[in-house]
Order: C-alpha cells, then sequence, then structure tokens
C-alpha cells in the first residue's frame, strides 16, 4: 500500500527534475559611450555644460579658440558680398544715368573728330601751298585718327548699355556667387569644428579638460553617455552560449526594480573573451566568456542607471 502511494510522488520529482531550470548571466547596465575629440590644438575659450549635465542634440559642451578662421570667414563673406552686388547689378541692367553719360560721353568725342578731322584738312592745305612741313600733317593724321577711335569706342559703349546685360554675362555672375558661396560654407565648416557639440540626446559623463586649457589635436575633451534605452553588456559561459543568438528574446532582473524586465539579444561575440578555445581542453573550455549585449526593451529601463547589476534569465531546454 505504501509503495502504491509513494509511486504517484517519484514521479511528479522526476517530471520536475525533466526540464533544466533557468540560469544567470551576470553584467552590468550599459549606454553608448560617445568620445568627442578636439579638432585643433587651441585653447578653450567657453565650456557650456556641467558633468551630470542631460543635453539634447547640437547642444554646444565646449568651444574652442577660432584662430585663423575668423578672418577667414570675414574674407569669404565680402567675397560673396561682393559677388552677391555684381549680380544683382547685371539682373538689374543698365540704369538711365548710365546710358545718358555714355550718350553725352559720344557726343563729345564727335565734336572732338569734327575738330580734329577740321585741323587735318586745313593742314593739309596748307601743306600743299608749302606753308607747313610733312610732319605737321603727320601728327594733324594722327590726332584725327584718335578721335575717331574715341568716337567709335564711346559709340560701341552706348550700344552695348542699350542692348541690356547679356545671358552670358549673368551666368558667369550667377556661377561667382555659388563659388564664393562654397568658399563660405568650406571656412564656416571649419570653424564650426572649434565648437564640440553633442552628436544626440546624451549625458555629460566626463570634462578631461578645463577652461583655459590647451587640448593636443585629436584628444578626448568631452565624453558622453547616450540617452534613451540602455542594454546590458554580459559575459555568457561556453556551456550556454549555444543558447544566445542575435533576436534571443531574455527576462532580466535589476536591483531595486520591482519585477523582470524583456530584453532582446543584439550581439554576441564570436570569439571568446579570453584563452582561444583551440588551446583548451573539453574541461576547461566550459570556463570560456563569450561578451553579449542585450537590448532592454521596457520602457522602465530607460531610467536605470549606468553601471547596475543585472541578471539574465537563460531560459531552461525543455
Amino acid at each position: 500500500m505504501k509503495m502504491s502511494l509513494a509511486w504517484p510522488a517519484l514521479l511528479l520529482v522526476l517530471a520536475a527534475c525533466s526540464g533544466e531550470q533557468p540560469q544567470e548571466v551576470l553584467g552590468t547596465v550599459e549606454r553608448d559611450r560617445l568620445e568627442l575629440i578636439a579638432e585643433a590644438n587651441e585653447r578653450i575659450v567657453e565650456v557650456a555644460v556641467r558633468e551630470g549635465d542631460h543635453v539634447p542634440a547640437g547642444a554646444l559642451i565646449l568651444r574652442q579658440e577660432a584662430g585663423t578662421a575668423e578672418p577667414r570667414i570675414a574674407q569669404a563673406r565680402a567675397a560673396q558680398a561682393e559677388a552677391q552686388r555684381r549680380l544683382a547689378d547685371l539682373e538689374q541692367g543698365p540704369r538711365e544715368r548710365e546710358i545718358a553719360e555714355a550718350r553725352a560721353t559720344l557726343e563729345g568725342a564727335q565734336g572732338a573728330l569734327r575738330t580734329d578731322q577740321s585741323e587735318y584738312e586745313r593742314v593739309q592745305a596748307l601743306v600743299e601751298r608749302k606753308l607747313l612741313s610733312q610732319s605737321e600733317l603727320d601728327q594733324a593724321r594722327a590726332r584725327r585718327d584718335t578721335a575717331r577711335a574715341s568716337r567709335d569706342a564711346a559709340q560701341a559703349r552706348l550700344q552695348l548699355l542699350q542692348q541690356g546685360t547679356r545671358t552670358e554675362q549673368i551666368a558667369e555672375a550667377r556661377a561667382a556667387v555659388e563659388r564664393a558661396t562654397a568658399a563660405l560654407a568650406e571656412v564656416e565648416t571649419v570653424a564650426g569644428r572649434y565648437s564640440i557639440r553633442a552628436p544626440r540626446d546624451s549625458i555629460v559623463e566626463a570634462l578631461p579638460y578645463k577652461l583655459g586649457e590647451r587640448p593636443a589635436a585629436g584628444r578626448s575633451v568631452a565624453v558622453l553617455l547616450a540617452d534613451g534605452a540602455p542594454y546590458a553588456r554580459v559575459y555568457v559561459p561556453e556551456p550556454l552560449r549555444a543558447r544566445f543568438a542575435a533576436g534571443t528574446k531574455v527576462e532580466m532582473k535589476v536591483d531595486g526594480e520591482p519585477g523582470r524586465l524583456a530584453g532582446t539579444v543584439r550581439y554576441v561575440a564570436a570569439e571568446a573573451a579570453f584563452t582561444p578555445y583551440y588551446s583548451l581542453t573539453q574541461k576547461d573550455r566550459s570556463r570560456l566568456a563569450y561578451l553579449a549585449e542585450i537590448t532592454l526593451d521596457d520602457a522602465a529601463a530607460a531610467k536605470l542607471p549606468t553601471g547596475m547589476p543585472v541578471q539574465v534569465l537563460v531560459p531552461g531546454r525543455d
């Protein structure tokens, strides 16, 4: 009778033992770490934030002395303004005052030509009568030809103004404006590198340099922790490695947080973090660990502080 009662209890124990119990993988809560570097060896003239501040994307972190960039920007802006004024003048076309001035110049040139032509004819008549030398006739001819050339130039200028600006001139002026604008944008881009800004919403973790210091080019001047959902960084033991793959859903526990948090495995290292597997025996391979990163899917995880210990529950095999 006792044996018949013991068999069901034994079967329950065996059924409970047939499924492997969940195991834990330990790690910490992490966030993307952003290191902002100095573009040049220039003095820090402004520090706009403090360590621990929350900054939005694009916010100024610190600013270095621009050096020679400021006069180059002023020069590029002046060149752009000059090109824009020339384009505006060509698009507007010649003004009435310019046409009137060109017409007056032409009339003056025509009067001078008539005078020199009359003088040439008079000298020519005197030379024929042997009253003047041939050289004086040559000089009079030269003055007449010069006056004729001035008349032709004034007449051509007046016709050009009356016809208006050619499309080729406007296109050339517009291209000059584009070149000047591109040159200004290039200089402003270079100068903008002296202002260190947050690439995304984040928290200022560290500011290695202080106001007035001169960091070397390429050195980190600010360390930010990206805002938003964090992730768990864990080391997966070799016996559990087969249960971790990208996209696997897991549950996690964090001290101080009630209940469990959902997560998704986003990355598992292909190589062990320590000794290469081919130099170990089967017994030693169980000591290997693989780095894995798990995204915390719950909205409540966004408030978790960086560095908190986390326990990832690995489901047992059926």
